[in-house]
């Protein structure tokens, strides 16, 4: 395994939140409520996109995508930490924790490219409308997707080896709720000057050029709707990327603010705090966003409604 000094450990100790236990069985209650509407959410919009044929667009492909990363992502992190807090030992085996920082490491390296792939696709929709669906053909979304999922896996599987190569000297205790990369450089016992770099340049790759794309695109469809002389076109415009934006400002503000100066990175608790939002609000809210926001899901909703409204009553007559 090594020698005395610099040694693999085999598993690690997960602090959490509290280590009160009146407070661990609310949390554990909340957290559980809110993971089920996660799941529930984020699957039934998978569900309603592939039933109503309206929404066979490029846009609700990626939709889709976005909907199926953050359900994985939650996963990642939040089953783990509902048994840790029922639990008195709360352990973590070395495997499952690098398990757990490639998954949310991968999962979150996906949500970012996709969103900027997303802003693309808004982008073509409002400044280039008549030749979107020639832009946009199945091909290109096919392979957009496959870049976001590629590139955020090859992202996590490099910071996910070069971080548990490092010699932990039997420090074994993550002061956090989930083994995110921050958290697990800590315990090394050897300079990480190279990791935080790695961190930096792989921020900068990305998190900070999807964002850039994103703010580019931005800027462009801004520029476009000012363009259009009608209130209601102006209107209109805005409402097809209502939604995104509001994504967007929720999934990179704290991710720029926690990733791209290490050197003063926030505090635990801030880091812990952040985690929770990324794994437990994040993927919540985003249905519930693309649902009330976008008058294209709410008809659909209607529409299936109506029609398992229109069924219970035949079965009951």
């Amino acid at each position: 395994m090594g020698t005395d000094n610099q040694t693999w450990v085999r598993e690690f100790i997960l602090l959490g939140l509290s280590s009160d236990w009146d407070t661990q069985v609310s949390l554990f209650v909340l957290f559980l409520v809110m993971y089920i509407v996660t799941v529930l959410g984020n699957f039934l919009i998978v569900l309603l996109i592939r039933l109503d044929s309206r929404l066979h667009t490029p846009m609700y492909f990626f939709l889709t995508n976005l909907s199926l990363v953050d359900v994985s992502y939650a996963t990642s992190i939040i089953p783990q930490m509902l048994v840790h807090l029922l639990a008195a030992h709360k352990a973590i085996p070395f495997v499952s924790c690098a398990a757990q920082l490639f998954f949310s490491l991968g999962w979150g390296g996906i949500e970012f490219v996709l969103l900027a792939v997303m802003a693309y696709d808004r982008y073509v929709a409002v400044c280039d409308p008549l030749r979107y669906s020639v832009i946009m053909h199945g091909g290109l979304c096919t392979r957009l997707a496959i870049t976001s999922w590629v590139s955020g896996s090859i992202n996590a599987l490099i910071h996910t080896a070069i971080t548990f190569q490092l010699p932990m000297c039997r420090n074994k205790y993550i002061d956090h709720i989930s083994c995110e990369i921050l958290a697990v450089i800590r315990l090394a016992c050897v300079d990480t000057s190279s990791n935080e770099i790695a961190i930096m340049v792989s921020s900068i790759v990305l998190l900070m050029t999807p964002f850039c794309l994103v703010l580019l695109s931005y800027i462009q469809i801004i520029s476009t709707i000012l363009k259009i002389r009608s209130t209601e076109g102006r209107k209109k415009a805005f409402h097809t990327c209502a939604s995104h934006l509001t994504v967007v400002v929720l999934c990179y503000g704290m991710a720029i603010f926690t990733y791209i100066q290490p050197h003063s990175s926030p505090s635990v608790l801030q880091e812990k705090l952040i985690s929770l939002f990324y794994a437990v609000l994040t993927p919540m809210l985003n249905p519930m966003i693309y649902s009330v926001r976008n008058k294209e899901v709410k008809g659909a909703w209607q529409k299936l409604l109506g029609q398992f409204s229109g069924l219970t009553s035949k079965l009951a007559t």
